[in-house]
């Protein structure tokens, strides 16, 4: 058994160096992704007219950084994805705001029967939404650009009627898949851009590691509720919120 596990690793390892010059197609493995959150940009978006900019400067002190990076994993089979958290940010939170929504999130998602399992916590309240995988309006381009050695092409979304994504995916990798609730282009997304959010997820490192579909497992924790449902609770709380109570629901829907 050990035997076997080393040789599909080796074979795998020799498909993804090789995989330009042989036109070789990957169906499993472990991506990282790095996600980078623009946190003054996100400040300016959701200050309230009148607020006062020494305010807001405060608030920049106590922020540190302009950018909040993490690392999320995607292990990945041609049908399946389990997105999780991966290794350590070398960001700390910061202490007046903690950590940005979606830090720990869990996201399944069998693509065949178009199923997602995703578990977040949200102000310390643990959700599983058991839903349909999103549905996202798609418009491929010719633009490309090559994201951790796969050549990818530009497609440009909308979701949730008013947020704008860009993307880049290839067809090297056959899975349909991508990180968080990002899926439905011909091929893996490797790159995610939400202008208006200022968040953008980017692959650092594809590995072709063996993965198989039985160890791509769902989260089980949490109160379980639809998207839509999750979307009418936060609604509900952050109605008195402004500005800011409204873009961090988007955050937390993502």
């Amino acid at each position: 058994m050990i035997r076997t596990t080393i040789s599909t690793f080796i074979v795998l390892t020799f498909i993804l160096q090789g995989k330009a010059q042989n036109n070789i197609f990957l169906s499993q493995g472990k991506i990282e992704y790095e996600r980078r959150i623009n946190q003054f940009a996100q400040r300016e978006e959701t200050r309230d007219p009148g607020d006062d900019d020494s305010w807001a400067e405060f608030e920049k002190k106590v922020m540190g950084s302009k950018f909040k990076t993490d690392y999320f994993d995607l292990f990945f089979t041609k049908t399946k994805t389990l997105y999780k958290p991966g290794r350590e940010s070398p960001d700390k939170p910061s202490p007046f705001f903690g950590e940005p929504p979606a830090h720990e999130n869990v996201v399944y998602a069998d693509l065949d029967q178009e199923r997602s399992v995703s578990q977040k916590i949200v102000f310390e309240q643990t959700f599983l939404i058991q839903d349909s995988i999103r549905r996202i309006k798609w418009k491929i381009t010719d633009e490309t650009r090559v994201i951790a050695g796969f050549n990818c092409r530009r497609a440009n979304g909308l979701m949730m009627d008013s947020i704008y994504i860009v993307a880049f995916y290839t067809d090297e990798i056959l899975t349909t898949g991508g990180p968080e609730s990002f899926s439905g282009l011909p091929g893996m997304i490797l790159q995610v851009a939400l202008p208006h959010e200022h968040i953008t997820w980017l692959a650092t490192k594809v590995e072709a590691v063996p993965v198989q579909d039985a160890s791509l497992i769902p989260p089980t924790k949490g109160k379980k509720i639809s998207n839509a449902a999750l979307l009418g609770t936060i609604s509900e709380r952050f109605k008195d919120w402004g500005k800011w109570g409204k873009f961090y629901s988007r955050e937390i829907m993502l």
